[in-house]
């Protein structure tokens, strides 16, 4: 069966049922368009809420904010690993999700991530009690260790951005020179760093509910 963007919205506001909460996982390599996918996701479902819901039916609530922050990576002697599995708040993400399945506070309160800092920033995004869905993102919701399982025993479904490796390195590169990498450390970055993580995260794939193809991803692509 073709898989479309329409198809992964139907797909994702299915998740619901009987108005729990549910939250939608989407995986990927850097750089593969797991945020873009999900704002366009937030977007569409947030322009079309189910009966007697407002657009905050629908959140999004991405991994990155439980970035360790560079402080604690430099008392960890992490700091050149930046981004690697390890240099995540991984048990405080759980945490995270566990209290949005939970249900039972007005307003919870999840970490952002400030892409310019390449710092993450506390109480940045606000999930009302009437969000039904919730969109998370990350490289590593699939790794199977003892870190990061209790994760994926909290996710709904989990999809996986499976973008073609040229047009994957080429978007990361842009990002980070974007957000003010000089180009020649944008590049030794990706190609190293980032890339060793992307190796990791390519084990993963076959654990997806669902593979999101290029033909979505690169009608997606961000301007």
């Amino acid at each position: 069966m073709t898989c479309t963007f329409t198809g992964l919205v139907a797909r994702a506001r299915g998740l619901v049922s009987d108005d729990r909460r549910a939250v939608l996982g989407i995986a990927g390599q850097p750089g593969a368009g797991k945020s873009t996918l999900a704002e366009a996701l937030v977007t569409a479902l947030a322009a079309d809420p189910p009966p007697g819901h407002g657009p905050d039916w629908v959140a999004h609530v991405p991994m990155d904010g439980f970035h360790l922050a560079d402080a604690e990576l430099e008392r960890l002697g992490l700091r050149d690993r930046k981004g690697a599995p390890d240099t995540f708040d991984a048990y405080g993400y759980a945490a995270l999700l566990r209290r949005l399945l939970d249900d039972q506070d007005p307003m919870i309160y999840a970490p952002g991530f400030e892409r310019v800092l390449e710092q993450p920033v506390a109480g940045a995004i606000g999930v009302p009690r009437q969000a039904r869905l919730i969109i998370t993102e990350g490289n590593y919701l699939l790794v199977d260790d003892a870190r990061w399982r209790p994760v994926r025993s909290l996710l709904t479904e989990v999809w996986y951005t499976d973008l073609e490796p040229g047009e994957r390195l080429r978007r990361l590169i842009e990002r980070h020179v974007r957000f003010g990498k000089p180009e020649a450390d944008a590049v030794a970055w990706t190609t190293g760093t980032d890339e060793r993580n992307a190796e990791l995260i390519a084990t993963t794939r076959e654990r997806a509910d669902l593979l999101v193809p290029e033909s979505v991803l690169r009608r997606l692509a961000p301007g």
